[in-house]
């Protein structure tokens, strides 16, 4: 007991054994939701439920029983939400890259995260972008997400005439799904202990509900959630995600649009995690003088080795989670309660039977292309309560600032009406540059901004010569 004090710093941080365990065990309660809700997110991609599934448990244990040993922080990791979005939607369903292809991507983007984190270009590209920003791009993701859960929903649907509209009300799988989005909208407001827990509270909730309506009245019981009522494959499936993304990497990199992708992902995972570190460290009163999480460095090199971890398993970015705070919250303040909440992921793999309950229902439509479109109503409520989590900085952006307030709305639309998050940061980032560039406010920004801009301009350029053959030179 006094090696593990010792190594843990855990009387020097005014803790005890006893706490960091509660504390590791309320972070893993508060984020186990993406277990399920990131393999729904990957199998739509053709990828086996069980085998994500999986592939995400053990991409978040190693990496957070890592962040607690190497890191010695009270910081849990797992598959980022967001970025699973941007995986699925984006890169398979918009830019036709193959799941495989997808992976290499991710792949590729840890691996140059990695070299970031080791020399002075993370600092440097950190401090050249405006805060308002990154604010922007966070709060565009979380628009961006939260559209997909009332999808997912059935609450929003599709309109030839108007683009998108309420969904039919009259379906059982749609008044579930909306059940689920108000329970924890609820469980949230009642802003107390049992708030930490709104996700999974609300996630067990709706599916018991739906399994009991389902074998209370038959009639209904093809439209709502039930045990054991389809296959979702097993957790050994995740032998058939491992390594692909080595192998996908020479037809990944064949594509010229491959190199805009692997940048976003890039992007998104390099300020998501510098933004939690930052804020989890707060919470935890580790940060420094500089105001810098306390080991840093250490943090973001795991950050980027379990992107690198997880892609190879078979999942999507692994990222630094904001729910950490949770656990903190409850007293954490070492890294043995990352390792305790790494060991309950992987404990997690032995209940996967038990999430045959969360899987998509048929919803009796079909869309433009004739295929069947699916709810999920047990996880939608997920995705739209953590994209109510992530606009909340919206307040801190510089309204007051035309350019600020201009590029900063171009990001969020755009991102949430193009259905791309890369879209979205693109257009951002080009807008801000092109405005200040033309404005007499020029020398306020680095050139770094300038040259981010410029290879957006041609990341776009190449994105739409590839979709569209457009030829935009001889």
């Amino acid at each position: 007991m006094e090696k593990i004090k010792k190594f843990f710093k855990i009387e020097e941080r005014g803790s005890s054994i006893g706490i960091e365990l509660l504390g590791g065990l309320v972070t893993f309660l508060a984020m186990v939701y993406i277990l399920p809700v990131n393999a729904g997110m990957l199998s739509l991609t053709g990828m086996s439920f069980g085998g994500v599934f999986a592939a995400t448990a053990i991409a978040a244990a190693f990496a957070t029983i890592l962040m607690g040993l190497v890191g010695k922080v009270p910081i849990a990791l797992a598959s980022g939400m967001g970025v699973n979005a941007f995986f699925t939607y984006t890169v398979v369903f918009g830019l036709g890259f193959s799941w495989q292809e997808a992976l290499a991507a991710v792949l590729i983007s840890g691996i140059l995260f990695l070299i970031v984190s080791l020399t002075g270009l993370r600092q440097i590209v950190i401090n050249a972008i405006p805060k308002s920003l990154k604010l922007a791009i966070g709060a565009g993701i979380g628009f961006f997400i939260a559209f997909i859960g009332l999808k997912n929903a059935g609450i929003i649907i599709a309109d030839p005439a108007t683009f998108v509209r309420l969904g039919d009300f009259g379906n059982p799988t749609v008044l579930l799904g909306l059940f689920g989005v108000l329970l924890v909208l609820g469980l949230f407001a009642v802003n107390n202990k049992i708030s930490k827990y709104a996700i999974i509270i609300s996630i067990v909730g709706t599916g018991v509900l739906g399994a009991l309506l389902g074998l209370i009245f038959p009639s209904i019981a093809n439209a709502m959630p039930a045990f054991g009522g389809t296959n979702l494959g097993s957790v050994g499936d995740v032998g058939g995600l491992f390594g692909k993304a080595f192998a996908a990497i020479p037809s990944l990199l064949s594509n010229p649009l491959a190199y805009a992708v692997i940048f976003t992902f890039l992007f998104i995972d390099f300020f998501d995690t510098a933004g939690t570190l930052v804020a989890v460290g707060h919470e935890a009163g580790l940060l420094d003088e500089k105001g810098q999480l306390t080991g840093s460095n250490k943090a973001l090199l795991v950050d980027a080795i379990g992107t690198v971890a997880g892609a190879v398993v078979g999942t999507s970015t692994v990222t630094s989670y904001i729910e950490s705070t949770t656990g903190i919250k409850s007293g954490a303040r070492t890294g043995l309660a990352s390792v305790f909440t790494g060991v309950l992921f992987l404990i997690a793999l032995l209940f996967f039977p038990l999430f045959s309950i969360v899987n998509g229902i048929f919803s009796g439509n079909y869309d433009v292309y004739g295929d069947p479109i699916f709810y999920s109503p047990v996880t939608a409520m997920a995705l739209v309560f953590v994209g109510i989590l992530m606009v909340r900085p919206v307040k801190d952006i510089e309204w007051n600032d035309p350019i600020v307030s201009a590029s900063s709305f171009i990001t969020i639309i755009i991102m949430l009406l193009s259905f791309s998050i890369s879209e979205g940061i693109a257009f951002g980032f080009i807008s801000y540059a092109l405005m200040m560039g033309v404005s007499k406010r020029r020398k306020e920004v680095s050139p770094v901004v300038y040259i981010l801009g410029a290879l957006f301009i041609l990341n776009l350029i190449i994105y739409y010569n590839g979709m569209y053959s457009y030829p935009f030179w001889p």
